[in-house]
C-alpha cells in the first residue's frame, strides 16, 4: 500500500501490518516551526489512532533552545507542564526513505492546545475561507545555504570561518548543479518519496546557496510540505556530512534567504476568483481586495511571518527583500508581487517571508489578511512601477524594524485577534518578546570590535 493512499484509521492499520512495522514515527511542529516527535510502538500507535494521546505541553512552553519562557501564557510551572491532547493526522502518512521502511504520521494539538497550535491556527483560517466560499492553494519556495560542516565542527569554530559547500557567486549555475548532481538528485528523490515534490531546484547567488520551489497544493498540505522540507533537507544534508541553514541572513556578506509564499483562491466550483481577463493585468476585484488586505495588515502581522531576531537583518534596501508593505505587478522589489497569468496561474507572491518562517503561521498571516481584505473591500495603494526602494510610503505601511516592535504591533491588532484568536495572539506575542529579550543578553562580535579597546 502506498502511504499516499492512507486516508482512514483502517488504512493506517493496514499499511503498518503490511510492512511488519513494530514502531512508527510521529511528529508535530512547535511555535517556531521546529519538528518535535518520537517513535511509538505499533500497539501504542494503533491504540491512539482514533482517540489521540497526551504529548507533554512543554513543547508549547519553551523556545528553540529548549529554554522555558519566563512568562506563562498557555503553560508553565503553575500548571506543572501536563500532557496536551494531540491527534494523528491520518492522511499525512509518509514514507521515510532515510529510515528504511519507516512511516511518519504528523500530529496536531486539539482541545485547548489547538488555540495556540500553528497547524490548528492555519486550519482555522482555512475554515474562514471555506465559510466565505473559497478554497486556497499555496506553495513555499526556500533558499538555503549548504556548508561542508557538521553540528560538532560549527560549534568548535563558533560558527565562524565555515567551509561553504561551493565557492563563488554562481546563480542558476549548470556547472555547480552538474558537478554536485549527487546531492541534488538525492534531494529531489527524497522530496518525491515524501510527497513534497519540487517544481524546481537551482543554485542561487552566493557560495553554496540553493533555491527549491515546492509544488503547489491545498494550503494546509502546502504548509505541511514546507515544514517537512526544511526538516528533512537538514537531515539529508547531515547524512552527507553537510549542514543546511534556513536562517534569514547568516552573513552580512551575502543576500538573505527568502521563503516566499505563492497563494491563489478558487471558488467552490474550482474556478479561480483572482483571474478576470476583462480587467487590467487580469486582476479581479477579489484579487485586488486580497492584496489590499495583505498590504494593510502586513505591518500588524509581520511577527508571524518574520519570527526571529535575525529576520530583521534581511529587511534592508538592495538585498532583494522588501522594506515596506508595497505591491506591484511582476515587481520583485515589492513585498507583494501580483503575478498575472491564465486562470490556473494567476496568484500573489508574498515576498516578505524569509526561510526562517514557520510555514503554518506565515501562510495563516498571508491568507488571513487577504481574506480580511476581501471581507472589508480594502483597496491597495497604486501598484509600484520601478524600484520600491526609491519610493516614499505613508507611515501606516512602514514595517516594524525589530522583532520587539513586530510583537507589539501584533498584540495591538484587532484584526489579528479576530483572525487568529486572543489565545494565539497573546501566546505568540509573548514568545516573540522572550526571543528579543534573550537576544539582548548577548554580546555581539560587532560590540567587541567596536568598543573593547577604544571606548
Amino acid at each position: 500500500m502506498d502511504p499516499r493512499e492512507v486516508k482512514t484509521a483502517a488504512d493506517a492499520r493496514k499499511i503498518i501490518e503490511e510492512r511488519g512495522l513494530q514502531y512508527v514515527k510521529v511528529g508535530l511542529f512547535d511555535i517556531d516551526g521546529v519538528m518535535r516527535g518520537k517513535y511509538l510502538s505499533k500497539s501504542k500507535f494503533l491504540g491512539i489512532l482514533e482517540k489521540g494521546f497526551g504529548f507533554c505541553d512543554v513543547v508549547l512552553g519553551w523556545d528553540v533552545n529548549d529554554q522555558l519562557y519566563d512568562q506563562e501564557s498557555y503553560t508553565g510551572w503553575a500548571s506543572g507542564y501536563p500532557d496536551a491532547h494531540v491527534v494523528p493526522v491520518i492522511d499525512s502518512c509518509r514514507e521515510l526513505p532515510l529510515e528504511d521502511n519507516m512511516l511518519l504520521f504528523l500530529l496536531e494539538f486539539s482541545d485547548r492546545a489547538e488555540t495556540v497550535c500553528p497547524r490548528g491556527t492555519l486550519r482555522r483560517v482555512l475554515q474562514k475561507a471555506d465559510s466565505m466560499g473559497y478554497t486556497a492553494t499555496a506553495a513555499c519556495e526556500y533558499e538555503f545555504f549548504l556548508f561542508n560542516e557538521t553540528p560538532k565542527s560549527v560549534r568548535e569554530k563558533n560558527y565562524r570561518d565555515m567551509d561553504m559547500f561551493t565557492p563563488g557567486f554562481f546563480g542558476y549555475s549548470m556547472l555547480r548543479a552538474s558537478v554536485e548532481s549527487d546531492f541534488y538528485q538525492q534531494l529531489m528523490d527524497l522530496c518525491i518519496e515524501m510527497d513534497m515534490e519540487l517544481e524546481g531546484v537551482h543554485t542561487e547567488t552566493g557560495p553554496g546557496v540553493l533555491e527549491a520551489a515546492i509544488a503547489y497544493d491545498e494550503a494546509l498540505a502546502a504548509a505541511d510540505k514546507g515544514a517537512l522540507f526544511k526538516t528533512y533537507t537538514k537531515i539529508l544534508a547531515q547524512q552527507n556530512d553537510l549542514m543546511a541553514t534556513f536562517m534569514a541572513k547568516w552573513s552580512p556578506d551575502y543576500p538573505g534567504q527568502s521563503g516566499h509564499i505563492h497563494l491563489s483562491l478558487a471558488g467552490k466550483n474550482g474556478e479561480s476568483v483572482f483571474h478576470d481577463p476583462s480587467r487590467p493585468d487580469s486582476m479581479s476585484d477579489e484579487m485586488r481586495y486580497f492584496i489590499g488586505g495583505q498590504q494593510a495588515l502586513m505591518p500588524q502581522l509581520l511577527a508571524m511571518v518574520s519570527p526571529t531576531v535575525n529576520s530583521y537583518t534581511r529587511l534592508i534596501p538592495g538585498f532583494w527583500a522588501p522594506t515596506e508593505a508595497s505591491w506591484g505587478v511582476e515587481n520583485r522589489t515589492c513585498a507583494l508581487r501580483a503575478i498575472p497569468g491564465d486562470a490556473r496561474s494567476q496568484r500573489v507572491e508574498y515576498r516578505i517571508a524569509a526561510a526562517d518562517m514557520n510555514p503554518y503561521l506565515a501562510i495563516a498571516a498571508a491568507l488571513g489578511s487577504g481574506l480580511w481584505g476581501i471581507e472589508n473591500r480594502i483597496e491597495p495603494t497604486e501598484g509600484i512601477k520601478g524600484s520600491a526602494y526609491d519610493k516614499t510610503f505613508p507611515p501606516e505601511l512602514a514595517l516594524p524594524r525589530t522583532l520587539w516592535e513586530a510583537a507589539q504591533s501584533l498584540k495591538a491588532s484587532s484584526a489579528a485577534r479576530s483572525l487568529f484568536g486572543d489565545a494565539f495572539v497573546d501566546h505568540f506575542a509573548m514568545t516573540r518578546e522572550w526571543e528579543e529579550r534573550e537576544f539582548r543578553k548577548a554580546i555581539t562580535d560587532w560590540e567587541l570590535q567596536r568598543y573593547f579597546e577604544i571606548i
